[in-house]
């Protein structure tokens, strides 16, 4: 067990994680404004947005990007920094480093060369839209942005289709009516969920309905959204496809309960003694 107090003597720097505003610039906290002026250098997702940022709060700390496309060769130049006593804040666009946004490569190389990580509380889109959107606030289940390729979605969506908790989904505006419409397919057009945008800004709005209902209100998206789902129904009991089914129907069951078509045969297979490839075979029809 590895245990590390962030406050402990260290002769290293410190790297502070440091959120900033989804939206509206007051929403800063004073801490994290302090953070950024006392630490020596800023590692920043879009040095040109985070420029404007610091110009506002009168903040001079020098940048240096850190971002997806330069990780590797970012972080030993980091953690060297930080190894020679500088304290680094690192910073994504808007919200919280690591969210569905560049970190947690740096926080885990930190953590492993035994340099305090500081995290600082602040703004994230996904539990704002979460406490106002109406749905159970608790459990929740914070899941970013779905897989861009439709079969991989399509199976990642069905994985989720009897998840006992609010589901939380980020997505740009150009793939929104498509994501809306796998989901629908997936989660079924009558499951309650919300849309968010532009939240914390002067055109936040929420629109709250069934996916079928909600994807008419991605025919003219504008601005990043937060996608909130409502909980899905328990899912049928694996039992139902007991041995007394004739194979065919106990696949079918089971990947109506919410299992994939292959992790369905292989368990219908496993169960009876058979052999994958003959239950494949038969639930495909292939002589």
């Amino acid at each position: 067990m590895q245990l590390q107090s962030s406050f402990a003597n260290h002769n290293t720097g410190t790297l502070y994680l440091v959120p900033t505003p989804i939206g509206n610039l007051d929403d800063m906290t004073m801490r994290a404004v302090k953070t950024l002026q006392d630490v020596d250098m800023i590692a920043a997702e879009d040095t040109r947005n985070t420029a404007k940022l610091l110009n506002h709060f009168e903040i001079t700390t020098k940048q240096i990007s850190f971002h997806e496309h330069n990780t590797q060769q970012r972080i030993p130049e980091l953690l060297q920094y930080l190894r020679d006593g500088q304290s680094i804040a690192q910073v994504s666009d808007a919200g919280m480093p690591s969210i569905s946004d560049p970190g947690k490569e740096l926080v885990a190389a930190a953590i492993d060369a035994d340099i305090p990580v500081v995290p600082l509380p602040g703004a994230n889109a996904g539990i704002t839209a979460l406490i106002a959107s109406g749905l159970a606030p608790q459990p929740f289940t914070f899941y970013g942005f779905v897989q861009r390729k439709k079969s991989v979605q399509a199976e990642e969506l069905a994985g989720l289709a009897h998840h006992p908790a609010t589901l939380i989904f980020y997505e740009a505006p150009h793939r929104l009516a498509k994501t809306l419409t796998a989901m629908a397919a997936a989660f079924g057009g009558d499951r309650r969920a919300v849309l968010a945008r532009e939240l914390t800004k002067r055109y936040e709005e929420f629109a709250r309905g069934t996916l079928t209902e909600l994807i008419e209100q991605a025919a003219n998206p504008r601005g990043e959204y937060v996608i909130l789902v409502a909980p899905g129904p328990a899912a049928a009991p694996a039992e139902a496809a007991g041995p007394e089914l004739p194979v065919v129907e106990a696949v079918q069951t089971l990947i109506d309960a919410g299992q994939k078509p292959n992790a369905a045969i292989k368990q219908v297979a496993k169960e009876r003694g058979l052999e994958r490839q003959a239950v494949y075979n038969e639930f495909h029809e292939i002589d």
